[in-house]
């Protein structure tokens, strides 16, 4: 009898923790606690900028607190297993770009998880075209006339890139494949050296993101050809796309997305993704991430899914063809 009340009252404790625990995460409490954004860069770069005003706007809104945790190395890979390998309770998300999580599968021969089927989408947050610049002693004006220039001159004419394997780089090896071009890869350690190379003349061309290079065009020392996004951006309206300058259905960009560990409860990250819009729509907001060269998005974490996997089969397409390897 005795036995049979402390296992009545075993399984009636159970219960009621199960229970509080099914309470605690309902999302008209979530959150209840800090939450923790894994950063898989170092600090100060556009990603982390965009993380940091999201952390703290959040807090802001939910009055829980919201830190970003940088995790970098190995090109996002760090940072991105320990999100994948958290609980998928909510508390731990993880705010990536292209080059963190959709070119890494690829790149490497192993990675320990994988980018579609251990992290769920909670929202594609904002974009930044890459811009194609020339070095101006590069007698080009136009998309047209650097592949034309570049076929005269096969295997003359160089392109930098912030490292092997970086967007940089696969965006440099895809406007080759599509132009037919024969063209010499040069890659640096980060942006700042490979645009300085663009700047001396050691490099012909790039293909990179525009809040780092921009400040360059404007000053003269470098030329800019076009934008590679679908549309043209509302900075620069004068500047033409590539695929209206001559090599039509090229697109390059990064992008900053956040996911969260799979297996979070639907209805968390539908209000994660209500909140985060909300917050991506206000006009400080975008003033901001303007001025860091990016475009509001937003989208719903169904959406963000499929741009994700297209984005891993975009560039993993690049990468096998160029047989580019980092490891």
């Amino acid at each position: 009898m005795k036995q049979a009340l402390l296992c009545a009252c075993s399984v009636l404790a159970i219960a009621m923790i199960s229970g509080f625990t099914l309470y605690a995460q309902t999302p008209a409490d979530y959150p209840t606690k800090p939450i923790r954004i894994i950063m898989p860069t170092a600090p100060g770069g556009s990603l982390d900028t965009i993380g940091r005003l999201m952390a703290q706007k959040l807090t802001d809104s939910w009055k829980k607190q919201v830190i970003i945790d940088n995790r970098p190395g190995a090109g996002g890979i760090l940072g991105a297993e320990i999100a994948a390998k958290a609980e998928p309770d909510g508390y731990t998300l993880l705010i990536s770009s292209g080059g963190n999580i959709a070119t890494t599968q690829a790149l490497y021969k192993k990675i320990p998880y994988d980018p579609v089927r251990d992290f769920a989408p909670v929202i594609l947050m904002a974009e930044t075209p890459y811009i194609v610049v020339v070095n101006p002693s590069i007698p080009v004006k136009t998309v047209t006339e650097l592949i034309q220039y570049a076929k005269a001159h096969p295997g003359k004419l160089n392109y930098a890139s912030s490292g092997n394997g970086s967007t940089p780089h696969l965006a440099g090896e895809l406007f080759k494949s599509m132009a037919g071009i024969d063209v010499v890869h040069v890659p640096y350690k980060g942006s700042p050296p490979s645009l300085t190379s663009l700047i001396s003349g050691e490099t012909m061309f790039q293909i990179t993101g525009m809040p780092s290079s921009w400040p360059h065009v404007e000053a003269g020392k470098m030329r800019a050809l076009a934008v590679a996004s679908a549309k043209r951006l509302i900075s620069a309206p004068h500047l033409p796309t590539v695929s209206e300058s001559g090599l039509a259905g090229y697109e390059a960009n990064s992008w900053a997305g956040m996911l969260a560990p799979a297996g979070m409860p639907g209805p968390m990250i539908d209000k994660l993704n209500r909140e985060v819009m909300r917050i991506l729509k206000t006009p400080e907001v975008k003033k901001q991430l303007l001025k860091l060269g990016f475009e509001v998005m937003g989208s719903s974490p169904q959406q963000f899914g499929v741009y994700l996997k297209s984005e891993i089969a975009k560039w993993g397409k690049v990468i096998r063809e160029a047989n580019v390897r980092v490891d």
